[in-house]
This record gives C-alpha cells, structure tokens and sequence, in this order.
C-alpha cells in the first residue's frame, strides 16, 4: 500500500470541560494545521469522525468541523465506527489522497461525554442490541471489560495485581503529558484500594470519560516534499477490519457469541486480525515495532492486545509487564502518552490522539515520556459492532 505523509498533529487536552466539541476539534485543527505549516485553504477534504452524543452537528462532523474553520469548498465526509471512528475517518483521507481526489486532507475528532459510562441514546429500539443490554441485563461497558478480566485470569494465571501493574506503568508515564486528564502517579495500594466497579476490575483499573478533540494534517508524500517536508513521519498501514464467522469470544454490544457448532472457529481470531492487517499493508511485522499505542479501556485489556499485536505468545503479557518491557526505558513500550487510563475515553477522537503520540515519539518530541530511537510505531483499538481499527506508522 503506498503511503502518506503525516504533516501536522493537534490535540485539545483531556478533560470534563462541558463545552461544545466543536471547541475542541477547532481547537485541535488549529494546532495540527501550524504544526504541518500548512494553510487551512490548501486543505482539500475533511474527514470528520461523528460523536453520537452531540446531537445532528456531531453525526455530521465533517461538515461541523468545515463550517467552524470556515467552508472553502473542500469536499467532506463524516465516519462512524465508534471508538475505530479517528481510524476509520483517517483510511477515508488517505483513499482520497491516494485516489488523487486532493493533495491534502484534514482528520478531526472530538467529543462531549455525559457524566458515568457512556449509555445509549434516548428511546424504545428492542430490536437495538446495544440498546437491549443496557435494558435488559444492565450490561454496562465495564460488564464486559470484567468479564475479559476473568477470562484472563482463568485463561493464563492473571491476577489483580498484574491489572494494577498496567495502570502504575501507565499512571507513571501519563504524568509527563499535558494532553492527560489524569497524571497522578499511582502505586499498587492505591489500586488495590480503589473500589470494585466490576469484578475482579476496581476504579483505577477502568477508563473515565473525557472530553477532548484531536487531529491531523495528512497529504500525498509528493506534495509533501514539494512544500519542504523531507523525512515527515507516514502512515504506512491502516486497518478497519471486521471479524470472521465465527467468532467464539464474546465482546460489546452481544450478548452471545457465534456457536462453533458445526463449524470451525477462524484460524486468526478478530483482535488478531486487527494488527495483522495493518502489519501486512506496510510491509512489517511486530519485530519491527519500537513503540505502541493500545486502547486500554481496562487495565487487563492492554495485557490481551499485547499477545494480539504478536509481542509475545499467549499467556505470556504478564511476564512482559512484570520484566518492564512494555514501561519507557523497556524494549517494547506500549502506551507511553498514559493511554486511556490517563485520558479517558473521547470516543471518535481516541484513535487519532493514539496517531498523534506516535507521530511526537517517531519526531522525537515527547519529552520526558520519549521513547529513544523509535523508528515504527503501530495503534490498535476496537470500535463496537466488530470495527478493528490499527494504524502503523514510521520515519
């Protein structure tokens, strides 16, 4: 797959700030588009990722986002695959670059969450799943991340602790982010102290939601070395990929999982399959990844995506984590921005701030929180409904 330039990267930092996300995905252009030295009028597509909790403007992002920077006629769309929303808005720009469609294009995210965890929109759909789990089994988001929990635990020997661990590591790095909502370091005892939310997962093991916007300034590599920009960091591979029939691992909205009757399970399973596509679309593979960035909505979930991005075999996250391999200063280290846990969940912002950290780290800007000599970084995260979302990049 030919690549991308990514030109410029813009973040509104996390937080609780009950302001219109317009505010914060504006903000975030603002920024990506001086960070690229590009002028908004050279833009000629905006890709906006939707938030369903906004109201019409946030289904219709792209246009929300044009509108406020002011419209030029650049052409638009707006992309909802829920937390694979930023991916899926990014793999839409880069088919209109490589399309010859425009030369530069903008990807912008940002949300306005409620209070508690995110809830489905108002009305009676009983043939809505998503609906229906709420309503009739109570079926929280974090539901789900516990019962991932467990069978991890049942699965490899996982304990609570190896789930505090993650969010120690990730607390320790989200202190040197100013983009965090959260950089208080943690130990294990405040962990382990922390109430239960949903078994075995307790309150610090579990992500916040946040407000906050994210965005970046991509373009074709021609037009990026013809405007100055000799070595940018590229967009090497996306990934939006769907499961395979069946699917024998149950995950959010469902509330079954595929019977294997009759049938055999895939030989990849679904979160697998995320990484290894976008593995396969730049030419590498997990050897070659200096720095990741995963989507820990709980504590116990980054250990999961480190076996699904082939860091290690199954069964053995926990012995990576423990030997400090996944920390900064480590051989592989995941999450250096403090991933969710630090953050907090905006949804169609999430997977572009994941772009956006690996962008600084390949740049080496990241300040105390770099991780010396990345070269290649890879983001995974998964939207609901079966949205795989990944995205390598590299120097």
């Amino acid at each position: 797959m030919d690549e991308i330039a990514v030109l410029g990267v813009g973040m509104h930092p996390w937080g609780k700030w009950g302001r219109n996300f317009t505010e914060y995905g504006v903000a975030a252009a603002r920024d990506a588009l001086t960070d690229a030295d590009v002028d908004y009028a050279d833009v000629g597509f905006v890709s906006g990722a939707v938030t369903v909790r906004c109201g019409y403007p946030g289904y219709v992002a792209g246009s929300t986002f044009a509108r406020a920077l002011g419209f030029t006629g650049a052409q638009l769309a707006s992309s909802y695959s829920a937390c694979a929303s930023g991916a899926t808005a990014l793999q839409v720009a880069r088919g209109q670059i490589l399309s010859g469609a425009c030369e530069v294009a903008l990807v912008v995210g940002a949300d306005t969450t409620p209070k508690g965890f995110l809830a489905p929109n108002e009305g009676h759909r009983p043939d809505d799943i998503d609906w229906l789990r709420f309503h009739l089994v109570g079926a929280t988001n974090p539901v789900y991340f516990g019962l991932q929990a467990r069978r991890r635990m049942d699965l490899y020997g996982a304990t609570t602790d190896d789930f505090a661990m993650v969010k120690v590591k990730n607390s320790r790095h989200g202190a040197h982010n100013p983009s965090a909502r959260f950089t208080k370091e943690y130990g294990l005892d405040d962990v382990r102290n922390s109430p239960v939310v949903s078994d075995p997962l307790r309150l610090l093991d579990i992500c916040a939601t946040s407000d906050g916007g994210a965005a970046l300034v991509v373009s074709s590599m021609e037009w990026a070395r013809d405007h100055g920009h000799r070595n940018p960091v590229r967009v090497a591979g996306i990934s939006t990929v769907s499961p395979t029939y069946p699917d024998p691992v149950i995950d959010l909205p469902y509330l079954a999982a595929d019977s294997l009757a009759g049938s055999t399970t895939a030989t990849v399973g679904f979160k697998e399959s995320i990484g290894a596509r976008a593995y396969a679309e730049a030419g590498l593979g997990p050897d070659d990844i200096d720095v990741a960035e995963v989507y820990d909505l709980s504590s116990a979930m980054e250990l999961d995506w480190y076996e699904q991005l082939g860091f290690c075999a199954a069964g053995d996250a926990e012995q990576l984590l423990r030997d400090g391999d996944t920390a900064i200063g480590g051989r592989l280290p995941v999450n250096p921005s403090g991933g969710l846990g630090a953050f907090g969940e905006a949804v169609p912002a999430q997977a572009i701030a994941q772009v956006c950290e690996l962008v600084w780290q390949l740049r080496g800007t990241a300040g105390a929180r770099q991780v010396e000599g990345a070269q290649v970084g890879i983001t995974v995260n998964q939207g609901l409904f079966g949205h795989g979302s990944s995205v390598v990049v590299r120097r």
